[in-house]
Parts: structure tokens; sequence; C-alpha cells
């Protein structure tokens, strides 16, 4: 069996919209502001001043935020 990979999807921040409808790009933009502080630099790439997202890992850091208020809440 071939180990097919599927490239990562790295969507343009101001393209999100196209892809996904949350959140808004006004959204993206804050925690692009607040990266260092919530985590958020992990799913960011950048090509110069382009920012893009990587689709899975923001999926994994919303999760790893719905975790955070799970066990902050307990």
């Amino acid at each position: 069996m071939e180990n097919t990979r599927h490239p990562k999807r790295l969507i343009p921040l101001t393209m999100w919209p196209r892809y996904h409808p949350w959140p808004t790009v006004s959204s993206l933009r804050h925690f692009v502001f607040n990266e260092h502080e919530n985590g958020f630099d992990r799913v960011l790439r950048r090509v110069g001043r382009r920012v893009l997202i990587d689709e899975q890992a923001f999926f994994e850091w919303v999760e790893k935020q719905n975790q955070r208020d799970v066990d902050y809440q307990m």
C-alpha cells in the first residue's frame, strides 16, 4: 500500500471565509494580534507579508482552547 500524504492546506487569512463560515476575518486578525498570548502562533505561517493559516493546525488549536476552558472550569 502506498503512503499517500495529503499536503497541508494553507489558507490566506483574507480567504478564510471562502472555506469556513467561522471565524470571521476580524476575529482571525484579533487572534493574530495576540498570537503569542493565545498560542495562535502555532497555526500561522508567514511568507513575506502574507499571513497563511494552517487549516489542520487551526482546528487542533480550537480543540485545545476548548479543553483548556473545560479544565479551567473544573
